[in-house]
């Protein structure tokens, strides 16, 4: 089988753009998840949107690997800011990334940690890493993007306090739902992935921009981003 390239999001506007611009497109659904395979810049890629939450994309990231065979993960959507030097609209590119709720220090690990796991904090693939920063440089002329962990929690964070324990703490750049269970995943079988996220508010309750919206403009960013990185991929 072709090497083939995991397109994922989590909603319908993260991916809609992708869809518009893939050829040849067949559907699978497996899991109640519709999977479109197709052609993009000439490469076999694998479109999906995952659903909201960390089960949600552990589920969908796994089915990408087993029954599609990919082998690169790309994952793009928007996120809450929790380094206080980045503004709505800028873009965050994982380093790495790690549960924010995942929390056993009763007994005795630290928050984020998973008891009894070599790896809690997954790092994104390197080269992945450099294109993106590559496709960045390009399209986001004001330098609005930085490398940096993003934190992953089923819950959606607006309290300013925990915004702020989010980065002295555990070090995070930004804060999502998903990033941290596709990238344990693509651990656990070996795949190289980067998340790919833009701010879309605060993640303090400080947003002046309706979320709505704002998705809507984001999904076209991160299109555009993603759509260098695919072109520049070499297969």
């Amino acid at each position: 089988m072709a090497a083939t390239i995991g397109l994922m999001g989590a909603m319908d506007e993260e991916i809609a753009l992708l869809l518009k611009q893939v050829e040849r497109q067949n559907t699978v659904v497996l899991a109640g998840i519709n999977f479109v395979t197709g052609l993009f810049h000439g490469k076999e890629v694998v479109v999906c949107k995952s659903g909201v939450g960390k089960v949600n994309a552990a589920a969908t990231t796994q089915v990408l690997i087993d029954r599609f065979e990919v082998d690169t993960i790309l994952f793009t959507g928007v996120a809450g800011a929790v380094h206080p030097e980045l503004n709505i609209g800028d873009i965050v590119i994982s380093s790495s990334c790690q549960q924010h709720d995942m929390d056993a220090t009763p007994l005795g690990f630290a928050r984020g940690i998973i008891p009894y796991q070599e790896v809690s904090d997954f790092p994104a693939d390197r080269k992945l890493v450099r294109l993106a920063e590559k496709a960045c440089s390009k399209l986001c002329t004001d330098n609005s993007f930085i490398v940096g962990k993003v934190l992953s929690g089923d819950q959606f964070i607006s309290d300013y306090d925990v915004v702020r324990e989010l980065h002295e703490k555990m070090e995070g750049a930004c804060v999502e739902m998903e990033g941290s269970a596709v990238a344990q995943v693509c651990h656990m079988n070996q795949i190289p992935y980067v998340i790919l996220r833009s701010m879309s508010d605060k993640a303090d309750g400080t947003a002046d921009v309706n979320f709505a919206e704002f998705t809507v403009l984001a999904a076209q960013k991160s299109f555009e981003i993603l759509n260098e990185m695919v072109a520049g991929l070499s297969r």
